[in-house]
């Protein structure tokens, strides 16, 4: 390839093979070791809805029945698939100053049957909304960040309901977890995994909680996690809201810093620290405040760190957070992470893991491409967006005769008359 190039089809072919060949060991039987290969290929190729009948209409095959049965009865561990996810984006990303961030994401549902769904907040919406909600850990890094664990939020409606939680398929043992508690057995599966990381980040969903702090403490791992305003805050000179300490600030404690670029160039703040007491807890611990410039917005986040740093690293921290934003954005919009149509549990984590590891693959060699080369003048780095469209109109050479495409036509069209006829059916039932 020509210098400052970072376009290189058989580059991104044999990364994508490398992926595939990680999880092959973990499909038994050739047919799904096969099809997960077309499947992740049909997660990536860009169609206009990603389901399991567009995947395999996509991959050739003549019925949706075969990536069906990928996700819901085939035998594969989608927990042994995470393991290797995770340390195909250690083994590309690895950072001893990674940061950890966790957050959720909500995805709106009808009906009241897809395993986990209920009227909840998500902040997807805004707003309360009959939705399905999963905690995701995205391992942000210096090159680049992707998305190396999940776990389903199941209510208390659906856990104090066994029968409910037997037909989507919940297994006997799972109790209920808030969503902390969700992201703490996480974070403690990477660290045990050994993934270099230094920092943990997340909202005040997470700052709030106290048992995840201890547990950090215990870890020594440093975090920059997010407070409400009202968030009760212990100094050397009592105890306060975290508003009432961020409003006294004197003008000589703010210091103006970036807490990252982001599209639209340098993210500045004013920045103040507040030292906290916790004589239970060696180590440092502050109040972070954040002041918009153009506002005067305050925001607020507790840290603690084994050893005292900079103010600067603890503002670049919490500007790490806005990275699961990003990999919500890609993977939703990229690599169809929200869009499943799958009610069951096992399902869910299936599909899920697939797409982290189609985002991954398109996180991963964007930052290789960042890494290797220089972009040429005038024109930004490529970015995940971009490998995939390129990737997916360089590399995907499947095309498909008339007969084919009639033939998807007519199983869409009788497959759609018999949910019309069943639906009318039920429907006269009801009515009678």
């Amino acid at each position: 390839m020509a210098a400052c190039h970072s376009v290189d089809p058989d580059r991104w072919q044999r990364g994508f093979d490398e992926l595939a060949g990680r999880i092959a060991c973990r499909f038994a039987r050739v047919e799904p070791r096969r099809r997960v290969g077309l499947f992740l290929l049909g997660l990536l190729a860009g169609l206009p809805r990603v389901n399991c009948w567009t995947i395999a209409e996509h991959a050739g095959e003549v019925s949706p029945d075969g990536m069906q049965h990928l996700l819901s009865r085939a035998a594969w561990d989608a927990d042994a698939v995470r393991d290797d996810l995770r340390s195909y984006v250690v083994d590309h990303l690895a950072d001893p100053d990674a940061v950890l961030v966790v957050d959720e994401t909500g995805d709106l549902k009808k009906g009241t049957h897809t395993v986990g769904v209920q009227r909840q907040y998500t902040g997807t919406a805004g707003r309360i909304e009959n939705a399905q909600v999963g905690v995701y850990l995205v391992y942000a890094a210096k090159g680049g960040h992707a998305f190396i664990d999940r776990a389903l939020y199941l209510p208390k409606s659906w856990t104090a309901d066994p029968d409910r939680c037997r037909a989507a398929g919940v297994p006997d043992d799972i109790r209920f977890a808030t969503k902390p508690a969700l992201a703490a057995e996480m974070i403690t599966r990477a660290l045990d995994a050994g993934v270099p990381a230094s920092w943990v980040a997340g909202d005040e969903v997470y700052g709030a909680d106290s048992k995840l702090r201890s547990g950090l403490h215990e870890r020594r791992i440093g975090y920059v996690l997010a407070v409400a305003c009202d968030h009760q805050i212990t100094t050397p000179a009592g105890k306060h809201q975290a508003k009432a300490l961020g409003r006294r600030l004197p003008s000589r404690a703010w210091n103006r810093l970036s807490a990252g670029v982001g599209a639209k160039g340098h993210r500045w703040y004013d920045w103040a620290l507040i030292d906290i007491t916790d004589p239970e807890v060696p180590g440092d611990h502050a109040l972070l405040v954040r002041r918009s410039i153009s506002t005067g917005e305050l925001a607020f986040y507790r840290c603690y760190t084994p050893t005292p740093v900079p103010l600067a690293t603890l503002v670049a921290v919490a500007g790490r957070r806005w990275t699961i934003e990003e990999s919500f954005q890609a993977g939703k919009g990229l690599t169809g992470l929200d869009e499943h149509q799958v009610r069951r549990w096992t399902s869910w984590h299936r599909w899920t893991i697939l797409a982290m590891l189609a985002h991954a693959f398109l996180a991963v060699t964007a930052a290789t491409a960042r890494a290797d080369t220089t972009a040429p003048p005038g024109l930004i780095a490529l970015t995940a967006n971009e490998v995939r469209h390129l990737f997916t109109n360089l590399l995907d050479h499947a095309r498909r005769d008339l007969a084919y495409l009639l033939h998807w036509s007519r199983w869409r069209r009788r497959h759609q008359a018999r949910a019309r006829d069943c639906h009318h059916r039920r429907q006269a039932v009801q009515l009678a």
